[in-house]
């Protein structure tokens, strides 16, 4: 063997135990890292193992001191129940899914499509007080619902929709404006100049521009925008709660896990985890599929500046 070849081996040979080396401060910092992924692991999967392992016991088998405990034999009447209801458990969430679907879809829709429109004119028209607009667009992510819960109501009363599911699809789009053009503008941003003015120069409208050039691009952020609205009025139960006056015929999925939990003089513990995981079961499907394009829509820009 060749003396260049031995050396060669024996470089190798020491980058790889140099690699394997660590300090007694990195050892610790790698040891308490993966403690602590670990820890928040445990975190996040603990609330989701006690619903579904619960939700298998059926409806009167589940207490407090069995709560961590595998079912003997699976039961899934507890499902059966809070779907649907039964004579001495009235309430259930199959109407309320579907109420809560229609309004989500809506509200996610129209706030995106506002959001996009807006964030096209920041990023690529920008006129005298455009960035003073902007700033106040902004605002309006940092106000809180209960600031603006009596304006709301006063709104929805004189367009007389207090008494409608849409008084929710209103709450949402406006609310979700502000986020919405500010995900969009940020994308828009990174847009070259270059294809407006090659818009221009063909002599094509704004609205032209908007429809050939701009939306055509705008699917990633279109993706981020609509999993984030659907999940936060998918989610919401201040609104849902408010606005609709705690009416049972305008209970949406949050609240109507309120009403199953007051329905009865007893806790069935097993019907409440059982209801409360059918009700996040959409955003879980929503996240496991679309997961990748959110993130992609991420990174992609949507979210920079």
């Amino acid at each position: 063997m060749s003396k260049d070849i031995v050396d060669l081996i024996t470089a190798k040979h020491n980058v790889r135990n140099k690699k394997r080396k660590l300090t007694g401060t990195e050892r610790f910092w790698l040891i308490f890292r993966y403690i602590s992924l670990i820890f928040i692991w445990f975190l996040v999967v603990m609330p989701i193992y006690v619903m579904v392992i619960n939700s298998l016991k059926g409806v009167k088998n589940v207490y407090l001191v069995n709560a961590f405990k595998l079912p003997e034999k699976l039961d899934f009447s507890a499902w059966s129940v809070a779907w649907s209801g039964t004579d001495y458990f009235p309430q259930s969430i199959s109407d309320s899914m579907s109420r809560t679907l229609f309004f989500v879809i809506q509200s996610a829709i129209i706030s995106a499509i506002i959001g996009s429109i807006n964030g096209y004119v920041f990023a690529k028209w920008k006129f005298k007080g455009s960035n003073f607009i902007f700033t106040l667009f902004l605002f309006g992510m940092f106000i809180p619902y209960q600031a603006i819960m009596i304006p709301l109501v006063r709104i929805a009363t004189t367009l007389e929709i207090n008494k409608s599911i849409y008084v929710l699809v209103l709450a949402h789009i406006i609310y979700g404006i502000p986020i919405c053009t500010l995900i969009f503008r940020n994308y828009y941003e990174a847009i070259p100049n270059e294809l407006i003015e090659a818009g221009r120069v063909d002599k094509a409208s704004m609205v032209r521009i908007y429809r050939s050039i701009i939306l055509p691009l705008s699917i990633p952020a279109f993706v981020v925008v609509l999993i984030w609205q659907f999940t936060s009025a998918w989610n919401d139960f201040l609104f849902a709660i408010f606005l609709t006056g705690g009416s049972p015929k305008l209970a949406v999925a949050t609240t109507a896990l309120n009403f199953i939990t007051g329905s009865t003089n007893q806790v069935y513990y097993g019907v409440n985890m059982t209801a409360s995981l059918i009700v996040s079961l959409p955003t879980l499907i929503v996240y496991i599929f679309l997961g990748r394009y959110f993130l992609r829509g991420l990174l992609s820009g949507s979210l920079k500046g």
